[in-house]
Protein backbone atom coordinates (compact mmCIF):
# COMPACT_ATOMS: atom_id res chain seq x y z
CA UNK A 1 0.00 0.00 0.00
CA UNK A 2 1.15 3.54 -0.75
CA UNK A 3 0.16 6.62 1.22
CA UNK A 4 0.29 9.80 -0.84
CA UNK A 5 0.81 12.86 1.36
CA UNK A 6 0.28 15.37 -1.44
CA UNK A 7 -3.29 15.21 -2.82
CA UNK A 8 -2.07 16.62 -6.13
CA UNK A 9 0.07 13.57 -6.74
CA UNK A 10 -1.75 11.13 -9.04
CA UNK A 11 -2.99 7.89 -7.50
CA UNK A 12 -4.44 5.35 -9.89
CA UNK A 13 -7.51 3.60 -8.55
CA UNK A 14 -9.01 0.57 -10.22
CA UNK A 15 -11.57 1.81 -12.77
CA UNK A 16 -15.27 1.24 -12.15
CA UNK A 17 -17.32 -0.52 -14.85
CA UNK A 18 -18.79 1.92 -17.41
CA UNK A 19 -22.34 1.46 -16.08
CA UNK A 20 -21.36 1.84 -12.43
CA UNK A 21 -23.83 3.62 -10.15
CA UNK A 22 -21.10 4.82 -7.83
CA UNK A 23 -20.79 8.40 -6.68
CA UNK A 24 -18.22 10.48 -8.55
CA UNK A 25 -19.27 13.83 -7.09
CA UNK A 26 -21.46 14.83 -4.14
CA UNK A 27 -22.66 18.38 -3.45
CA UNK A 28 -24.57 19.55 -0.37
CA UNK A 29 -26.30 22.93 -0.18
CA UNK A 30 -27.83 24.25 3.06
CA UNK A 31 -27.84 20.73 4.47
CA UNK A 32 -27.44 20.62 8.28
CA UNK A 33 -24.30 22.68 9.02
CA UNK A 34 -23.05 22.51 5.41
CA UNK A 35 -23.73 25.74 3.56
CA UNK A 36 -21.98 24.41 0.46
CA UNK A 37 -19.77 21.31 0.41
CA UNK A 38 -18.49 19.21 -2.46
CA UNK A 39 -16.57 15.96 -2.52
CA UNK A 40 -14.89 14.57 -5.64
CA UNK A 41 -14.16 10.88 -5.16
CA UNK A 42 -11.53 10.59 -7.93
CA UNK A 43 -12.54 6.99 -8.60
CA UNK A 44 -11.89 5.82 -5.04
CA UNK A 45 -13.60 2.72 -3.75
CA UNK A 46 -13.56 3.99 -0.17
CA UNK A 47 -14.24 7.57 0.88
CA UNK A 48 -13.28 8.14 4.52
CA UNK A 49 -14.46 11.37 6.17
CA UNK A 50 -12.66 12.33 9.37
CA UNK A 51 -13.09 15.17 11.83
CA UNK A 52 -14.09 16.10 15.35
CA UNK A 53 -17.57 15.59 16.81
CA UNK A 54 -20.06 18.02 15.30
CA UNK A 55 -17.94 18.63 12.21
CA UNK A 56 -20.71 17.50 9.85
CA UNK A 57 -19.38 14.04 8.94
CA UNK A 58 -22.64 12.18 9.56
CA UNK A 59 -24.55 14.85 7.64
CA UNK A 60 -22.62 13.85 4.50
CA UNK A 61 -23.70 10.23 4.88
CA UNK A 62 -27.26 11.32 5.67
CA UNK A 63 -27.36 13.37 2.48
CA UNK A 64 -26.06 10.40 0.49
CA UNK A 65 -28.73 8.13 1.94
CA UNK A 66 -31.42 10.43 0.54
CA UNK A 67 -30.23 9.81 -3.01
CA UNK A 68 -31.91 6.40 -2.77
CA UNK A 69 -35.28 8.10 -2.22
CA UNK A 70 -35.23 7.37 1.51
CA UNK A 71 -36.07 9.91 4.23
CA UNK A 72 -32.47 9.70 5.35
CA UNK A 73 -30.50 7.63 7.80
CA UNK A 74 -31.68 9.75 10.75
CA UNK A 75 -35.31 9.95 9.64
CA UNK A 76 -35.67 13.57 10.78
CA UNK A 77 -38.20 16.11 9.56
CA UNK A 78 -37.06 17.95 6.45
CA UNK A 79 -37.33 21.32 8.22
CA UNK A 80 -34.84 20.10 10.84
CA UNK A 81 -32.35 19.11 8.13
CA UNK A 82 -32.33 22.50 6.41
CA UNK A 83 -29.44 24.72 7.49
CA UNK A 84 -30.44 26.82 10.51
CA UNK A 85 -29.38 30.13 8.97
CA UNK A 86 -30.39 29.20 5.42
CA UNK A 87 -33.50 29.76 3.36
CA UNK A 88 -35.48 26.91 4.88
CA UNK A 89 -34.66 24.37 2.19
CA UNK A 90 -31.76 22.18 1.08
CA UNK A 91 -30.47 20.17 -1.85
CA UNK A 92 -28.31 17.10 -2.36
CA UNK A 93 -26.77 16.54 -5.78
CA UNK A 94 -24.92 13.42 -6.85
CA UNK A 95 -23.21 12.48 -10.08
CA UNK A 96 -22.46 8.84 -10.85
CA UNK A 97 -19.55 7.39 -12.79
CA UNK A 98 -21.79 6.52 -15.72
CA UNK A 99 -22.73 10.20 -16.13
CA UNK A 100 -26.15 10.19 -14.47
CA UNK A 101 -27.14 13.02 -12.13
CA UNK A 102 -29.46 12.61 -9.15
CA UNK A 103 -30.91 15.35 -6.97
CA UNK A 104 -33.05 15.50 -3.86
CA UNK A 105 -34.26 18.92 -2.73
CA UNK A 106 -36.65 20.48 -0.26
CA UNK A 107 -38.09 23.98 -0.44
CA UNK A 108 -39.36 26.12 2.40
CA UNK A 109 -43.08 25.53 2.88
CA UNK A 110 -43.07 22.13 1.12
CA UNK A 111 -44.57 19.09 2.80
CA UNK A 112 -42.07 16.64 1.32
CA UNK A 113 -38.81 16.49 -0.61
CA UNK A 114 -38.60 16.30 -4.40
CA UNK A 115 -36.37 14.43 -6.83
CA UNK A 116 -34.73 14.99 -10.19
CA UNK A 117 -32.88 12.57 -12.44
CA UNK A 118 -30.71 14.09 -15.15
CA UNK A 119 -32.33 17.48 -14.36
CA UNK A 120 -35.81 16.10 -15.09
CA UNK A 121 -38.52 15.82 -12.43
CA UNK A 122 -38.79 12.32 -11.02
CA UNK A 123 -40.34 10.47 -8.10
CA UNK A 124 -38.48 9.43 -4.97
CA UNK A 125 -39.29 5.84 -5.88
CA UNK A 126 -37.47 6.36 -9.20
CA UNK A 127 -34.30 7.20 -7.25
CA UNK A 128 -34.56 3.90 -5.40
CA UNK A 129 -34.54 2.02 -8.68
CA UNK A 130 -31.23 3.65 -9.62
CA UNK A 131 -29.29 3.99 -6.36
CA UNK A 132 -29.06 1.08 -3.92
CA UNK A 133 -27.77 2.48 -0.63
CA UNK A 134 -27.54 0.78 2.77
CA UNK A 135 -26.06 2.01 6.03
CA UNK A 136 -24.91 1.16 9.52
CA UNK A 137 -24.85 3.97 12.07
CA UNK A 138 -24.36 4.01 15.86
CA UNK A 139 -28.14 3.70 16.06
CA UNK A 140 -27.81 0.13 14.76
CA UNK A 141 -25.25 -0.81 17.43
CA UNK A 142 -28.18 -1.90 19.63
CA UNK A 143 -30.27 -3.32 16.82
CA UNK A 144 -30.41 -6.83 18.25
CA UNK A 145 -31.39 -5.77 21.76
CA UNK A 146 -33.75 -2.87 21.03
CA UNK A 147 -37.38 -3.06 19.90
CA UNK A 148 -38.58 -5.27 17.08
CA UNK A 149 -39.77 -2.15 15.25
CA UNK A 150 -36.16 -0.99 14.77
CA UNK A 151 -35.05 -4.40 13.46
CA UNK A 152 -38.07 -4.64 11.17
CA UNK A 153 -37.39 -1.20 9.68
CA UNK A 154 -33.72 -2.08 9.15
CA UNK A 155 -34.53 -5.40 7.49
CA UNK A 156 -37.19 -3.81 5.28
CA UNK A 157 -34.67 -1.20 4.08
CA UNK A 158 -32.38 -4.00 2.97
CA UNK A 159 -35.24 -5.90 1.34
CA UNK A 160 -36.20 -2.70 -0.53
CA UNK A 161 -32.78 -2.79 -2.22
CA UNK A 162 -33.62 -6.31 -3.32
CA UNK A 163 -37.18 -5.39 -4.39
CA UNK A 164 -37.64 -1.60 -5.01
CA UNK A 165 -41.42 -1.95 -4.65
CA UNK A 166 -41.18 -3.35 -1.11
CA UNK A 167 -40.86 0.05 0.54
CA UNK A 168 -43.99 1.26 -1.22
CA UNK A 169 -45.90 -1.81 -0.06
CA UNK A 170 -44.97 -1.30 3.59
CA UNK A 171 -46.03 2.35 3.37
CA UNK A 172 -49.31 1.35 1.72
CA UNK A 173 -49.96 -1.29 4.38
CA UNK A 174 -49.54 1.31 7.14
CA UNK A 175 -51.91 3.68 5.34
CA UNK A 176 -54.63 1.06 4.89
CA UNK A 177 -54.15 -0.06 8.50
CA UNK A 178 -54.84 3.51 9.66
CA UNK A 179 -57.92 3.69 7.43
CA UNK A 180 -59.19 0.43 8.94
CA UNK A 181 -58.73 1.72 12.49
CA UNK A 182 -60.62 4.91 11.57
CA UNK A 183 -63.42 2.85 9.98
CA UNK A 184 -63.77 0.67 13.08
CA UNK A 185 -63.85 3.66 15.44
CA UNK A 186 -66.55 5.33 13.34
CA UNK A 187 -68.75 2.24 12.92
CA UNK A 188 -68.35 1.92 9.15
CA UNK A 189 -70.46 -0.72 7.43
CA UNK A 190 -69.15 -4.20 6.73
CA UNK A 191 -68.80 -3.62 2.97
CA UNK A 192 -66.25 -0.86 3.53
CA UNK A 193 -64.36 -3.03 6.02
CA UNK A 194 -64.47 -5.96 3.59
CA UNK A 195 -62.85 -3.79 0.92
CA UNK A 196 -60.13 -2.63 3.31
CA UNK A 197 -59.45 -6.18 4.51
CA UNK A 198 -59.14 -7.38 0.91
CA UNK A 199 -56.49 -4.74 0.27
CA UNK A 200 -54.68 -5.43 3.54
CA UNK A 201 -54.50 -9.17 2.91
CA UNK A 202 -53.03 -8.72 -0.55
CA UNK A 203 -50.41 -6.16 0.47
CA UNK A 204 -49.53 -8.01 3.69
CA UNK A 205 -48.88 -11.26 1.85
CA UNK A 206 -46.66 -9.51 -0.70
CA UNK A 207 -44.63 -7.93 2.12
CA UNK A 208 -44.18 -11.24 3.91
CA UNK A 209 -43.27 -13.06 0.69
CA UNK A 210 -40.53 -10.55 -0.12
CA UNK A 211 -39.10 -10.84 3.39
CA UNK A 212 -39.02 -14.64 3.33
CA UNK A 213 -37.49 -14.78 -0.15
CA UNK A 214 -34.89 -12.14 0.72
CA UNK A 215 -33.88 -13.85 3.97
CA UNK A 216 -33.60 -17.24 2.29
CA UNK A 217 -31.36 -15.97 -0.50
CA UNK A 218 -29.34 -13.83 1.93
CA UNK A 219 -28.46 -16.95 3.95
CA UNK A 220 -26.78 -18.40 0.87
CA UNK A 221 -24.10 -15.69 1.19
CA UNK A 222 -23.76 -15.88 4.98
CA UNK A 223 -21.31 -18.29 6.60
CA UNK A 224 -20.79 -17.53 10.27
CA UNK A 225 -24.34 -16.28 10.71
CA UNK A 226 -27.86 -17.04 9.58
CA UNK A 227 -30.93 -14.82 9.31
CA UNK A 228 -34.44 -15.76 10.38
CA UNK A 229 -37.78 -14.00 9.87
CA UNK A 230 -40.61 -14.40 12.36
CA UNK A 231 -44.16 -13.30 11.74
CA UNK A 232 -47.70 -14.52 11.34
CA UNK A 233 -47.79 -14.67 7.54
CA UNK A 234 -44.04 -15.25 7.14
CA UNK A 235 -44.34 -18.39 9.27
CA UNK A 236 -47.09 -19.75 7.02
CA UNK A 237 -45.01 -19.19 3.88
CA UNK A 238 -41.90 -20.73 5.44
CA UNK A 239 -44.02 -23.74 6.44
CA UNK A 240 -44.95 -24.31 2.80
CA UNK A 241 -48.24 -22.46 2.34
CA UNK A 242 -48.78 -21.02 -1.12
CA UNK A 243 -49.18 -17.26 -1.45
CA UNK A 244 -52.88 -17.62 -2.25
CA UNK A 245 -53.47 -19.80 0.83
CA UNK A 246 -51.55 -17.39 3.08
CA UNK A 247 -53.52 -14.45 1.72
CA UNK A 248 -56.84 -16.25 2.22
CA UNK A 249 -55.94 -17.22 5.80
CA UNK A 250 -54.95 -13.66 6.69
CA UNK A 251 -58.12 -12.32 5.09
CA UNK A 252 -60.11 -14.69 7.28
CA UNK A 253 -58.16 -13.56 10.34
CA UNK A 254 -58.94 -9.91 9.56
CA UNK A 255 -62.66 -10.56 9.20
CA UNK A 256 -62.69 -12.32 12.58
CA UNK A 257 -60.87 -9.49 14.36
CA UNK A 258 -62.89 -6.33 14.03
CA UNK A 259 -63.24 -5.49 17.70
CA UNK A 260 -61.59 -2.51 19.34
CA UNK A 261 -59.81 -3.05 22.64
CA UNK A 262 -59.78 0.12 24.70
CA UNK A 263 -60.42 2.22 21.59
CA UNK A 264 -57.44 0.58 19.89
CA UNK A 265 -57.20 -1.93 17.06
CA UNK A 266 -55.21 -4.97 18.21
CA UNK A 267 -54.07 -6.82 15.12
CA UNK A 268 -51.26 -9.16 14.11
CA UNK A 269 -49.58 -9.01 10.73
CA UNK A 270 -46.42 -7.85 8.94
CA UNK A 271 -46.33 -4.71 11.13
CA UNK A 272 -45.56 -7.00 14.09
CA UNK A 273 -42.99 -9.25 12.39
CA UNK A 274 -39.36 -9.42 13.48
CA UNK A 275 -36.04 -10.75 12.24
CA UNK A 276 -33.00 -12.09 14.02
CA UNK A 277 -29.50 -13.42 13.42
CA UNK A 278 -27.80 -16.50 14.82
CA UNK A 279 -24.04 -16.89 15.35
CA UNK A 280 -23.31 -20.36 14.03
CA UNK A 281 -19.76 -20.43 15.42
CA UNK A 282 -20.79 -19.56 18.97
CA UNK A 283 -24.13 -21.38 18.68
CA UNK A 284 -25.86 -18.33 20.13
CA UNK A 285 -28.42 -15.76 19.00
CA UNK A 286 -26.53 -12.62 18.06
CA UNK A 287 -28.46 -10.63 20.69
CA UNK A 288 -26.64 -12.65 23.39
CA UNK A 289 -23.15 -11.92 22.04
CA UNK A 290 -20.87 -8.94 22.79
CA UNK A 291 -21.33 -5.47 21.28
CA UNK A 292 -18.31 -6.02 19.01
CA UNK A 293 -19.64 -9.38 17.84
CA UNK A 294 -23.03 -7.83 17.15
CA UNK A 295 -21.42 -5.15 15.01
CA UNK A 296 -19.41 -7.81 13.16
CA UNK A 297 -22.70 -9.62 12.49
CA UNK A 298 -24.13 -6.43 11.00
CA UNK A 299 -21.08 -6.00 8.77
CA UNK A 300 -21.37 -9.63 7.62
CA UNK A 301 -25.05 -9.04 6.89
CA UNK A 302 -24.24 -5.97 4.78
CA UNK A 303 -21.48 -7.86 2.97
CA UNK A 304 -23.86 -10.72 2.13
CA UNK A 305 -26.44 -8.16 1.03
CA UNK A 306 -24.06 -6.52 -1.46
CA UNK A 307 -23.18 -9.91 -2.95
CA UNK A 308 -26.82 -10.95 -3.23
CA UNK A 309 -27.82 -7.62 -4.75
CA UNK A 310 -25.18 -7.79 -7.47
CA UNK A 311 -25.84 -11.48 -8.18
CA UNK A 312 -29.62 -11.08 -8.47
CA UNK A 313 -29.97 -7.61 -10.01
CA UNK A 314 -26.53 -6.69 -11.40
CA UNK A 315 -26.78 -3.49 -9.33
CA UNK A 316 -23.85 -2.01 -7.45
CA UNK A 317 -24.34 -0.95 -3.86
CA UNK A 318 -23.17 2.10 -1.92
CA UNK A 319 -22.52 1.29 1.74
CA UNK A 320 -22.44 3.95 4.46
CA UNK A 321 -20.62 3.31 7.76
CA UNK A 322 -21.04 6.02 10.37
CA UNK A 323 -18.29 5.79 13.02
CA UNK A 324 -16.94 2.71 11.26
CA UNK A 325 -14.14 2.10 13.75
CA UNK A 326 -16.37 2.02 16.85
CA UNK A 327 -16.41 -1.33 18.72
CA UNK A 328 -14.01 -2.89 16.20
CA UNK A 329 -10.35 -3.73 16.70
CA UNK A 330 -7.85 -3.14 13.90
CA UNK A 331 -7.96 -6.79 12.76
CA UNK A 332 -11.76 -6.78 12.41
CA UNK A 333 -11.70 -3.41 10.64
CA UNK A 334 -9.09 -4.58 8.10
CA UNK A 335 -11.07 -7.78 7.48
CA UNK A 336 -14.31 -5.89 6.83
CA UNK A 337 -12.79 -3.44 4.34
CA UNK A 338 -10.84 -6.24 2.63
CA UNK A 339 -14.06 -8.25 2.22
CA UNK A 340 -15.93 -5.27 0.82
CA UNK A 341 -13.01 -4.52 -1.50
CA UNK A 342 -13.74 -7.82 -3.26
CA UNK A 343 -17.34 -6.78 -4.01
CA UNK A 344 -18.96 -4.30 -6.40
CA UNK A 345 -19.33 -1.76 -3.62
CA UNK A 346 -18.38 1.81 -2.88
CA UNK A 347 -17.96 2.56 0.83
CA UNK A 348 -18.40 5.92 2.54
CA UNK A 349 -17.28 5.89 6.18
CA UNK A 350 -16.75 8.38 8.98
CA UNK A 351 -14.38 8.35 11.92
CA UNK A 352 -12.69 10.57 14.45
CA UNK A 353 -9.11 9.44 13.81
CA UNK A 354 -7.59 9.32 10.33
CA UNK A 355 -4.92 6.89 11.58
CA UNK A 356 -7.60 4.22 11.96
CA UNK A 357 -7.94 4.08 8.17
CA UNK A 358 -4.44 4.58 6.77
CA UNK A 359 -4.21 0.85 6.03
CA UNK A 360 -7.45 0.75 4.02
CA UNK A 361 -6.41 0.46 0.35
CA UNK A 362 -8.11 2.27 -2.52
CA UNK A 363 -9.21 5.17 -0.32
CA UNK A 364 -9.29 8.90 -0.13
CA UNK A 365 -9.36 10.41 3.34
CA UNK A 366 -11.18 13.74 3.55
CA UNK A 367 -11.08 16.25 6.41
CA UNK A 368 -14.37 17.79 7.51
CA UNK A 369 -14.49 20.75 9.90
CA UNK A 370 -17.44 22.93 10.91
CA UNK A 371 -19.54 21.97 7.90
CA UNK A 372 -16.72 22.41 5.41
CA UNK A 373 -14.63 19.99 3.38
CA UNK A 374 -10.97 20.84 3.91
CA UNK A 375 -9.28 19.02 1.04
CA UNK A 376 -8.15 15.44 0.70
CA UNK A 377 -5.64 14.61 3.40
CA UNK A 378 -4.16 11.78 1.39
CA UNK A 379 -4.94 8.84 -0.85
CA UNK A 380 -4.05 5.21 -0.37
CA UNK A 381 -3.30 2.90 -3.25
CA UNK A 382 -3.99 -0.84 -3.07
Amino acid sequence: MQRTANPCMPVRFRPWPPNSKMIEQLTLTDFRNHKTSRIETHGAKNIIIVGENGAGKTAILEALSMLSGDRGMRGDDMTDIACFNGGGGFSVYGKTFDGESLCVYFNRGDTNRHAKINDENATLNDLGKIMRIVWISPREDRLFVDSGAERRAFFDRLASNFDPNHNGRTARFSKILSERAFALKNGSDSKWLDALDDQLAGVATSIATTRVQYAGELNYFLNRFSVSVDGMIEHQIISGATISVAEREYRKYLSENRELVGDKMVLDGPHKSDFGMFNNELNLPVRLTSTGQQKSALFDLILAHTKLLYTKTNHNCVVLFDEAAAHLDSVARKKIFASLDATHTQVWATGLDENSFVDVPGSIIVACHNGQINNILYKTQG
